[in-house]
């Protein structure tokens, strides 16, 4: 098992990306702490992993409240006595037009897919930081973080936020054993923010195929384990191939 004895934490991990990434690490051997803003969603995936012989808890965070991620990463600590991963992977979009979008829908989009994972990472990288062990942080991105869209504002700019975050965070968390990496997803899964997934949904790749959480969490594990340790500060597209698409061509 490439994760035995470790303990990590996955955001938004009641369904979807989450959902499978958390199931994925806990077969690998971590003790996971499934983080949803839904008792039920995170209590249903930590069974699960209970079930299938694995170990893990379900926390209920708002992520975009510094108090709650605070007590969070307390409650996680206190539990195992360590915290050695986390995939900041919550997020929710807007799917509007600037001139449709008011303050309040911006301030939420921006809180929760921005906010959210700079204040889960600052708490937890202390954590790390005061165990002296160092650890591993993936940020979950988007490809809407690189492209314009007609259908979205706020999350595109909290997407785009993501990725100088990361490295950003690579680079100040580096001298600390804090080995910080992202993911460019596209159209994978359910939508963002939504439970049911849709087959017929359109994509464009190179793949001829939807993507589908399991591809993530693949590459959730890769990028925490040792097998890329001399991966680091650096964005991996796992868009089946999307954005090597020229739109039109």
């Amino acid at each position: 098992m490439k994760l035995q004895g470790q303990v990590a934490i996955v955001t938004g991990g009641g369904r979807n990306i989450g959902e499978d990434t958390s199931k994925l690490l806990a077969s690998e051997g971590a003790r996971v702490a499934v983080v949803d803003m839904d008792r039920g969603r995170g209590e249903k995936v930590a069974e699960a992993i209970r079930k299938a012989g694995g170990d893990a808890i379900a926390v209920v965070c708002n992520i975009a409240d510094e108090a709650s991620v605070q007590e969070m990463v307390k409650t996680v600590a206190g539990k195992w006595g360590r915290i050695d991963i986390l995939v900041n992977n919550a997020a929710i979009t807007d799917k509007k037009n600037i001139l449709d979008t008011t303050k309040a829908e911006w301030d939420a989009v921006i809180g929760v897919t921005l906010t959210g994972p700079f204040l889960v990472t600052k708490y937890v990288a202390a954590q790390m930081i005061a165990e002296k062990h160092g650890g591993k942080v993936v940020v979950i991105g988007s490809t809407s973080g690189f492209l314009g869209r007609r259908t979205a504002i706020a999350y595109t700019a909290a997407k785009g936020g993501v990725v100088n975050l990361t490295r950003s965070l690579a680079v100040q968390l580096a001298p600390h054993n804090i080995r910080v990496t992202g993911i460019v997803p596209n159209k994978i899964g359910s939508p963002v923010g939504q439970d049911e997934f849709d087959p017929n949904r359109p994509v464009m790749n190179l793949r001829n195929r939807v993507g589908v959480p399991a591809d993530i969490a693949r590459a959730v594990l890769f990028l925490v384990s040792d097998d890329s340790d001399f991966v680091v500060g650096t964005m991996l597209y796992v868009d089946g191939g999307m954005t090597a698409i020229m739109e039109g061509s």
